[in-house]
């Protein structure tokens, strides 16, 4: 079954503009112009169809794979509050990990959080691609916004105040 990679991938809100998701694979060219770039990929466990986490690689066209770190679904909190709802046990397959088979018309990760994977992915890309994690855009509501004015100056009087 598919693992829809591209709504995960998606979710996370990456901001590299230049990117492609390939089968489970993400790609980014985080720095345009130089030849370091990011692969993401779904980290397997020990049991059969069924993901604990993710591995960034940073690869070079011609040195292939430079660096590699692997981020745990279980060390980010990605599927806690999942794992507490449903009252998954710690030490079980299906704790903090999510596999192949799911309920039709939902993806497999259903339930995750993927905030502190997000906040991962920021650090490491702060390392191999400076610079190239740029802040969303400020968001602008519509509606009433407040004005300052400048205060009326205050005129002096001749008397002294006690």
């Amino acid at each position: 079954m598919s693992l829809q990679a591209p709504e995960f991938f998606a979710e996370l809100c990456l901001p590299f503009h230049d990117h492609a998701v390939v089968g489970n694979t993400y790609y980014a060219s985080p720095t345009p112009g130089a030849p370091l770039r990011l692969r993401i990929d779904f980290s397997r466990t020990l049991h059969s169809d069924t993901y604990g986490g993710l591995r960034l690689a940073t690869v070079h066209p011609d040195r292939g794979e430079i660096d590699a770190v692997a981020l745990s679904f279980l060390d980010y909190g990605t599927f806690h509050r999942r794992d507490e709802a449903t009252n998954t046990r710690a030490n079980t397959k299906q704790y903090g990990t999510f596999d192949t088979y799911h309920r039709p018309g939902r993806p497999p990760w259903e339930g995750a959080v993927t905030t502190g994977l997000r906040d991962a992915i920021e650090q490491y890309t702060a390392v191999w691609f400076p610079g190239a994690w740029t802040p969303p855009a400020p968001r602008h509501t519509a509606g009433r916004t407040t004005h300052t004015a400048p205060a009326e100056p205050v005129a002096r009087s001749g008397a002294r105040a006690r």
